[in-house]
């Protein structure tokens, strides 16, 4: 019998799959929620990547106003059904900035990290636009209210998302 060690692989797959997740669901909340991460636990990973501006203080500031106000227009009358081409494309680009990151940071392929993360947004968007106004007719309650609920779903994922997160043994590095 071999003797063999496991050395520690980082996750990816599974952290980006629910950070993607959530960008289907509100597309600024994953950038947002990945920034607010990098910002304070910076990655080597991220190091000579264009994604580095990722780890920025300001850019996890701007990604979590950029946040609260979809929240708000997301209950707006006029808003475009996620699922529309516009913000399905912005979707589906969110995941995949997430998903890119998330595994450069780890050492992984970027482009796979990326295609994991579009392909789960957009999955997401339609299982929650589904969800969503299923749970409107269904129950007689205005989308707007099942939205409320949904944004506190993306809250409590993100949170408990981030909470799950430990920097690579070796990757992290202080401000």
């Amino acid at each position: 019998m071999k003797n063999s060690r496991k050395t520690h692989r980082p996750a990816k797959f599974w952290p980006v799959l629910g950070f993607a997740t959530l960008a289907g669901m509100r597309s600024m909340s994953a950038p947002a929620f990945l920034s607010h991460y990098f910002s304070r636990q910076p990655h080597a990973g991220l190091e000579d990547s264009r994604l580095r501006f990722l780890q920025k203080p300001m850019t996890a500031d701007l990604l979590k106003l950029l946040a609260a106000g979809e929240v708000v227009v997301d209950k707006l009358p006029g808003t475009p059904d996620r699922i529309a081409p516009p913000p399905l494309l912005g979707r589906l680009l969110s995941g995949a900035l997430v998903g890119a990151a998330w595994y450069r940071s780890r050492q992984g392929s970027a482009l796979h990290g990326g295609m994991l993360g579009g392909l789960v947004a957009v999955a997401s968007s339609f299982v929650s636009y589904a969800l969503r106004t299923g749970i409107s007719e269904q129950a007689g309650v205005p989308s707007a209210l099942v939205g409320a609920g949904e944004d506190a779903l993306v809250i409590a994922g993100g949170a408990a998302l981030l909470h799950g997160q430990q920097p690579p043994h070796g990757e992290w590095r202080p401000l």
